[in-house]
């Protein structure tokens, strides 16, 4: 009966907050299949801004994981250069501003 109750365990969902910086760079890299240092980048020009703990690790929250999805699809999909990911992000948060 163990393993019946291992398997209950391994199928339990978590709630975790959104905003909540969870996710290392090198797991953030794999599931939004952008390089290591393309993320830095994009945090060094402000696109996206993961929170830092002791030692400047940078941690990622599900929503920086969402911002780097669409800049993943702008940028590989689309072919839009990164002052052009600038200038769309931006108006994609003024357009949500407004309503």
């Amino acid at each position: 009966m163990r393993a019946r109750s291992d398997l209950h365990v391994a199928k339990r969902e978590f709630a975790i907050d959104p905003e909540e910086p969870v996710y290392v760079i090198g797991v953030v890299s794999r599931l939004v299949q952008l390089p290591i240092w393309t993320l830095r980048i994009l945090d060094r020009e402000g696109l996206v801004k993961p929170k830092r703990r002791v030692g400047r690790a940078r941690l990622y929250s599900l929503e920086d994981l969402r911002r780097l999805t669409r800049i993943h699809h702008l940028m590989v999909d689309e072919g839009v250069n990164l002052q052009g990911v600038r200038v769309i992000m931006r108006m994609h948060i003024t357009m949500i501003e407004s309503h």
